[in-house]
């Protein structure tokens, strides 16, 4: 993907990772994207067109609200592994609906989407 792909989108980031040199400078996010299983197809998961920008992406059935609920710091991000210990659930569905345990990414505005079904989401 190039940077003109980006310019004037809205996309989904993955905020408080361990920070990570990028063109130069330290990035704490990652923009997802749905890919199929080679990784030869990578194509950005989208809020739906009304999402509001900063807007918490949730997944219906998990409890968002309270302490449990908020993000978590860098450092416990990155040194428990949670990316990690979540990615393999992290897959979009034949209809290319990105989902976490079947269930979809969501916003106040609707369900996220992706142009990749039967795909992975990192």
């Amino acid at each position: 993907m190039k940077t003109e792909d980006m310019e004037g989108r809205k996309v989904l980031v993955l905020c408080n990772l361990k920070a990570r040199k990028m063109l130069g400078f330290a990035s704490h996010g990652m923009v997802l994207c749905a890919s199929n299983e080679d990784h030869t197809d990578v194509k950005f998961v989208s809020p739906p067109i009304d999402a509001k920008i900063g807007e918490r992406v949730t997944v219906p059935g998990f409890n968002f609200e309270g302490e449990a609920g908020a993000p978590m710091k860098e450092n416990p991000m990155g040194k428990k592994k949670i990316f990690d210990k979540l990615a393999p659930f992290l897959v979009t569905s034949k209809y290319g609906v990105p989902e976490f345990l079947g269930r979809p990414f969501m916003t106040s505005a609707g369900v996220c989407t992706s142009p990749i079904s039967d795909g992975n989401v990192a």
